[in-house]
């Protein structure tokens, strides 16, 4: 897995290209290793990712998001209007950067 830290967040990316045995390998590293931290799952590599596959993140993401923490995958080849809206999707790093950035701004508000 490669690992990139930036100020608000850490970017996460499968480096095996098999995204089910990923998907497992983050469900028990992003609680223990990376608590307390926004995290961006980097899937642009899966440029015919299905919805099935994104699912297979949908328990990681709902636990993160409810210990108040962003989590934000990254792909451009999966149609949003397919995705869970207990998930956020979003096609660059950029907008992952972005949504963070919004969602740290409405957690210090109280929101």
């Amino acid at each position: 897995m490669k690992i990139e830290n930036h100020p608000d967040f850490v970017v996460l990316e499968d480096e095996k290209d098999d995204i089910i045995d990923f998907a497992s390998f983050i469900e028990r590293q992003v609680p223990s290793k990376y608590k307390g931290q926004n995290v961006v799952l980097n899937l642009l590599q899966y440029d015919s990712l299905e919805l099935p596959h994104l699912l297979q993140f949908l328990k990681t993401s709902t636990l993160h998001r409810k210990a108040k923490q962003s989590f934000v995958i990254v792909n451009d080849s999966i149609d949003v209007d397919e995705v869970p809206f207990e998930m956020i999707v979003v096609p660059t790093l950029q907008e992952a950067g972005d949504i963070i950035e919004m969602e740290e701004i409405e957690r210090d508000l109280g929101f």
